[in-house]
């Protein structure tokens, strides 16, 4: 497989950082680092997608409940009571 390069720019911190997690042994040098933690930002943006598909699925129903007039209205003062008291 052919590797491209990049430039990266870091902090100190970051750098300070990485060179402390390659010392460790924990990589063997900073393109392992960086493998692994765009991995890590793969595997998190598939998950936030995900989370996104199903907010927006709940929100579909809801209004779509809404518009069916399965709901029922209620003040502030409610709130405040006990749950699940005086809801239908």
């Amino acid at each position: 497989m052919r590797m491209s390069r990049r430039k990266v720019g870091l902090t100190k911190q970051q750098d300070a950082y990485v060179e402390r997690i390659i010392r460790s042994g924990e990589y063997r040098n900073v393109s392992e680092v960086f493998r692994d933690a765009l991995r890590a930002l793969q595997k998190r943006r598939r998950a936030d997608a995900l989370k996104l598909k199903v907010l927006r699925a709940q929100i579909d129903a809801g209004l779509s409940e809404l518009e069916r007039g399965e709901f029922f209205e209620f003040d502030d003062a409610e709130l405040s009571m006990e749950p699940n008291k005086g809801v239908p």
